[in-house]
């Protein structure tokens, strides 16, 4: 499903219990669709919700009773999914352009800025809770360990950050990479720290040890990965400088199959629907596009038995070429 948004969207994130899905574009405006499998999408909601500058994050939030969007003018909405009607704003929340938004919990956000803060903020209090400053650059991405409560940043300025919320500080940072972080997830039932790099390369780092990453994989070199999404404990989802979304597995590291195409420019976000029946992508074009994601893990699988039957065939003189499935320590 393909919906023309007519203006260059941001960020999307999908409702947490309902077919609805939020996008902030960079009129400033913010939209909500509902879509399903057997209709075209339909926008339910529209607002003005940043009148001077664009709409960069958005989150729904208070079990999806209101959208949270953040934007460059420092400020930080909350709009009533129901009505459209403004619920809260923080003027002045950052000192520096909010450029991400991520969900920790049900009451808790956090935000990011471009001069490499992140601040925690209690949803239902509409208060700060914390307030952390270890970057020089923008923050890319944000993630949360909910079971150790700790909270992971990634900034341009190419170093991973690591904070401890019920001590109030910053736990660890990395030494710098070579390239700006634009992305980050974690994976292996909390073991390992994926993080996706202006050049492409996924950097592997081990939880506790986030000095230097312990693992590098470049099959996806030169395009960068803007975009991660978690599918399960060994596979996330890319989303690349090409356009082209991928099913990668981790550990072994292997790019199991390009899975999509948004466009031909790089893919800025990636989502689940609530029910994980739909990915969501953006892109530097006007389309938000949904993906069925049963047909393409179904396209996934039947590579992966077609590869199986080549690699397990009678011929005995039959090379097979894996040399794009090499992760470089």
């Amino acid at each position: 499903m393909e919906i023309n948004l007519r203006k260059i969207p941001f960020d999307i994130d999908f409702h947490p219990s309902t077919n609805l899905i939020t996008v902030g574009l960079i009129n400033g405006d913010l939209h909500v669709y509902r879509y399903s499998p057997e209709l075209l999408p339909q926008r339910v909601l529209k607002v003005r919700a940043h009148l001077r500058e664009s709409c960069r994050a958005v989150r729904f939030i208070n079990e999806g009773q209101a959208i949270a969007s953040a934007s460059p003018d420092c400020s930080i909405l909350a709009t009533d999914v129901e009505t459209g009607s403004p619920i809260a704003r923080l003027e002045n929340s950052h000192e520096d352009a909010v450029n991400r938004l991520v969900n920790l919990t049900e009451s808790t956000i956090a935000s990011g800025d471009d001069g490499g803060c992140i601040k925690v903020w209690d949803t239902r209090q509409r208060s700060n809770c914390n307030t952390f400053k270890a970057h020089e650059e923008y923050i890319s991405d944000i993630t949360y360990a909910s079971d150790s409560m700790r909270l992971l940043g990634t900034s341009g300025d190419g170093t991973l950050s690591v904070y401890d919320i019920r001590k109030n500080k910053v736990q660890a940072q990395s030494e710098f990479s070579e390239d700006e972080l634009l992305s980050v997830v974690i994976m292996k039932n909390g073991r390992k720290v994926i993080l996706g790099t202006q050049n492409g390369n996924l950097l592997l780092y081990s939880w506790g040890s986030f000095e230097d990453c312990s693992d590098r994989f470049i099959a996806l070199s030169p395009n960068s990965v803007d975009a991660l999404l978690k599918l399960d404990e060994d596979r996330v989802i890319t989303g690349s400088g090409n356009g082209l979304i991928s099913l990668v597995g981790i550990l072994p590291n292997r790019i199991i199959q390009p899975i999509a195409e948004h466009s031909e420019y790089p893919v800025e976000r990636l989502a689940f629907s609530h029910d994980r029946k739909f990915l969501g992508s953006i892109s530097h074009d006007p389309m938000l596009k949904l993906w069925n994601m049963d047909e393409l893990l179904q396209a996934s699988d039947n590579t992966l038995r077609s590869h199986s039957e080549v690699a397990t065939g009678d011929s005995d003189d039959m090379d097979v070429d894996d040399s794009h499935l090499e992760s470089k320590r």
